[in-house]
């Protein structure tokens, strides 16, 4: 059969179902598409009555299974529609009579098609294949432990449909019971090849037919001979997604190389009166320091902070880059529609009162405009944005001018605050904050394009509560993590599996189940919280970027180092296994009631000599990758005595060419936070009264080193 005729096929049996009003396939149907696609099945006959039943069971030979075929009846097992085991022409009669009564019992009114005979498969390991249209992210494959449990052991992997074959077998290894696959006491591991084709195929057949909401196949039993779904659901979606207009990557950088390096703002809203939000925005704008050209929109004044206002954007003289919008909800739409006849591409809409408020239409109407123009939309409902390389504060909220490499953008407001205020608050130099608000138009995947280029952005650190388009995130998402780290904060973990779902597999994809597998396979790094999220944002451009997996710890507390080698193994690091010589090198200078080995522990008491000899042999041996230093606060070592050497030594190391990450933990009284002030400073990040924060930035940045492919041996 063709890819054509595959096709025609399924989709005339889709069409007639449709046709029908229905929105589950039958088990006959099912087996239709399954053959059209090469998703293995077991031998299978329908019999519409019990005659037809016990010679269907003779020509399969053997024990069968007979299984209810209704199209109103989803569950069969729920409604006591299967029977396992059936051999023998008289059983055959009986569970035959046996199903139909209790299908009967189950929904009086439901349509009885027949009975499925089916051959009864050899037993082995239970799994579930299945697809599910997830709102972000569209059509999705899952695979995981299948069976009755499937949905209290809820151990399942998800990926985009289509997934190639690498990917769905790289599926076999993400789940917990991955052992399991492999073979254990004695008994023999599956045969993964059959389980991903089966997998690859469902994917494809989703992905070919955007009609088909939900598929199950559940249970694929699973041998080292092979993989046959001993049951196959389908059901068709409700409604399909509305199309969203797209963008190309040269249109996207186009509109945010204006948006964000702009040479002309225009403020729609300006106000020479204290307290409105035209008149922060415009103070900020003038005292922020941009030197391009600002030009206050207001009907009812001519001056506005000394500078000439005008009554429509229209009447500004040349180009405007940006027109920020600080007004009314209800004046939006017209002064866009000036914005756009005037050829503006950029459009900042501070105002709340739209979809947020549920007025869905209104935003609605400020899309059509914006898409009639050409003009891309930031909000509404934001704060604003800061470009700082650029001296730009287009906010009504407080300035904030130290430049540096971390991009920062967030959905809420609140949020956006508490970025701004951990950045005062540690000194983060930022290349840019932005608030995205309502995301009518412009979204993560704009800005995540535009900062993968940005010459100033060293690391993208998002707090997003949804997707608009998961695709078009993770294809960004792609492009950039190679270059640099992207961290995202995904709010609304607990909606996990909140909906309604026909399937199994729909039950299982959750949200937060679908982001947390699709976001790691485009090498996002998922931040646990917000604190997780900005920690990682400050440290990552600090810290160097690791050429393999060799952990060392050196720790003046034995207490420390077992918690920190605790922390290396919570965030999949490897604690090096010290060969004899660098052993032999350490023991030199640990006094003999210390313990090499990993960790080191030269106990609480030594000089600071010995913490300098130490942390030499690591950074010098090019067998240990990266270096966790725990200190314990002595009067023998003072705290800024510690990070002085500790400093100078990996500044020694780094002009020479070896560049490890260091970090470092800090146990003692109060002085050892100006220590970790001064060793971030300097490129060793440590943070005081903690051993878990440290190795979870470190571990942050081998997981972006893996993914970007620059881990020797990761991938």
């Amino acid at each position: 059969m063709t890819d054509e005729d595959r096709v025609a096929r399924v989709r005339e049996l889709l069409e007639s179902v449709r046709a029908e009003g229905r929105t589950a396939l039958t088990a006959p149907e099912g087996r239709v598409v399954a053959d059209a696609y090469g998703i293995v099945v077991p031998g299978e006959e329908l019999a519409r009555d019990v005659d037809e039943a016990v010679a269907a069971a003779a020509r399969l030979g053997g024990p069968v299974v007979l299984k209810i075929v209704s199209p109103d009846i989803l569950h069969k097992t729920e409604a006591g529609g299967v029977v396992v085991g059936v051999e023998g022409a008289d059983r055959v009669r009986a569970a035959f009579h046996e199903i139909v009564g209790n299908a009967r019992a189950y929904d009086a009114g439901a349509r009885i098609e027949g009975v499925l005979v089916q051959e009864l498969l050899p037993a082995g390991q239970e799994v579930i294949v299945g697809a599910v249209t997830d709102p972000a992210f569209g059509k999705v494959v899952a695979f995981g432990l299948g069976g009755v449990l499937v949905e209290v052991l809820r151990d399942v992997t998800f990926r985009l449909a289509p997934a190639s074959a690498d990917e769905a077998l790289s599926m076999l290894d993400s789940i917990r019971a991955a052992g399991i696959l492999r073979g254990v006491r004695g008994r023999a591991g599956v045969d993964r090849w059959a389980v991903a084709e089966q997998i690859r195929r469902v994917s494809r057949l989703v992905a070919d037919f955007p009609e088909i909401g939900e598929v199950d196949l559940n249970p694929v039993i699973a041998t080292d001979r092979g993989a046959v779904a001993a049951d196959i659901r389908i059901i068709l979606a409700e409604r399909q997604p509305a199309p969203r207009r797209t963008y190309g990557r040269e249109e996207i950088l186009a509109s945010m190389r204006r948006l964000m390096h702009p040479r002309s703002v225009a403020v729609i809203g300006a106000s020479n009166e204290p307290g409105k939000i035209g008149n922060s925005v415009l103070r900020n704008l003038f005292d922020g320091g941009f030197a391009g050209d600002i030009h206050p929109v207001n009907p009812r004044a001519d001056d506005i902070l000394g500078r000439k206002a005008y009554r429509s954007v229209a009447d500004v003289p040349g180009e405007v880059d940006v027109a920020v919008f600080a007004i009314p909800a209800r004046f939006v739409a017209a002064a866009l529609e000036e914005a756009g006849r005037k050829g503006i591409p950029n459009a900042v809409l501070i105002p709340s009162g739209f979809a947020e408020t549920g007025e869905h239409a209104l935003q609605a109407e400020l899309v059509e405009i914006a898409e009639r123009h050409g003009v891309r939309l930031l909000g509404p409902n934001i704060y604003g944005y800061y470009s700082t390389w650029q001296d730009l504060c287009a906010t009504f909220c407080t300035p904030y001018d130290v430049k540096g490499p971390v991009a920062l953008t967030s959905q809420s407001g609140g949020i956006g605050m508490a970025v701004l205020g951990f950045a005062r608050t540690t000194r983060t130099g930022v290349s840019a904050i932005v608030g995205l608000g309502n995301k009518a138009d412009l979204d993560e995947d704009d800005l995540l394009t535009w900062f993968g280029e940005d010459p100033h952005t060293e690391c993208v650190a998002m707090h997003l509560e949804d997707l608009k388009d998961g695709r078009a995130f993770v294809a960004a998402a792609r492009e950039v993590v190679p270059k640099k780290p992207v961290v995202v904060l995904k709010a609304g973990r607990t909606a996990a599996g909140a909906r309604a779902a026909g399937s199994h597999t729909g039950a299982l994809a959750g949200d937060d189940a679908v982001y947390d597998d699709i976001l790691r396979q485009a090498g996002v790094i998922r931040a646990p919280g917000l604190d997780d999220l900005l920690e990682y944002a400050r440290a990552l451009p600090v810290l160097p970027t690791p050429e393999g997996d060799n952990v060392v710890i050196i720790t003046g507390a034995g207490g420390s180092g077992v918690l920190l080698s605790d922390a290396v193994t919570d965030n999949g690091l490897s604690l090096m296994e010290i060969p004899p010589d660098l052993d032999e090198a350490f023991r030199r200078f640990i006094p003999p009631f210390g313990a090499a080995g990993n960790p080191v522990d030269i106990t609480g008491g030594e000089p600071p000599a010995t913490y300098e000899a130490t942390i030499r042999l690591g950074l010098a041996d090019p067998r240990v990758h990266a270096l966790v230093l725990g200190y314990w606060h002595t009067i023998v070592t003072p705290p800024m005595v510690f990070a002085e050497l500790t400093a100078r030594v990996v500044a020694e190391f780094r002009e020479r060419g070896v560049r490890k990450p260091v970090v470092a933990s800090l146990a003692g009284d109060v002085e050892v936070e100006e220590a970790c002030r001064y060793l971030f400073e300097r490129g060793v990040v440590a943070y005081p009264y903690t051993t878990e924060k440290p190795v979870a930035v470190l571990g942050a940045k081998y997981r972006w080193a893996r993914a970007a492919g620059l881990l020797r041996g990761g991938s």
